[in-house]
């Protein structure tokens, strides 16, 4: 059976789906499976794909997760990073390596998480096109969810 992928970012919460890494080294991006073409992305021209307004979130889940074998999540077999995307952020790789662009690392363990959040009614937002995730071993990554005021 297919995963679900919500696409309509009216909120409050809005899962963006398991992202998962399929090269390590190559980070993915957090919306790649909701606006696989970045029509949203702030710096992307309005279009007939694009909504009125781009994503922005007071708040985003990150559970360090894989799908499981049969049923329900496992733990993932390494480490997850949560990266800057690398054109915004100098001439580094922008990956796991890049420590110029590194927020995050999820260990291989149960209960690795993360909430990013912004104090309420806060005009400072989250841009999720910014986020990336890579990761130690191909297959590894986070279920993610933006929480939209």
């Amino acid at each position: 059976m297919a995963n679900s992928v919500e696409k309509l970012p009216y909120g409050p919460i809005w899962p963006l789906g398991n992202i998962t890494v399929a090269t390590p080294g190559t980070p993915v991006g957090i919306m790649s499976l909701v606006d696989p073409s970045a029509y949203n992305q702030p710096e992307t021209p309005s279009s007939t794909n694009s909504y009125e307004y781009t994503v922005a979130a007071q708040q985003i889940l990150f559970i360090a997760q894989k799908p499981g074998a049969s049923h329900g999540t496992q733990v993932n077999a390494g480490n997850v990073y949560l990266v800057m995307y690398a054109a915004r952020t100098g001439s580094g790789a922008g990956n796991r390596d890049d420590m110029g662009t590194l927020i995050w690392t999820f260990a291989n363990t149960a209960g690795s998480n993360l909430f990013l959040a912004s104090a309420p009614l806060d005009r400072n937002k989250y841009n999720p096109y910014a986020l990336y995730l890579d990761a130690d071993n191909a297959g590894d990554g986070c279920s993610v969810s933006l929480l939209i005021s």
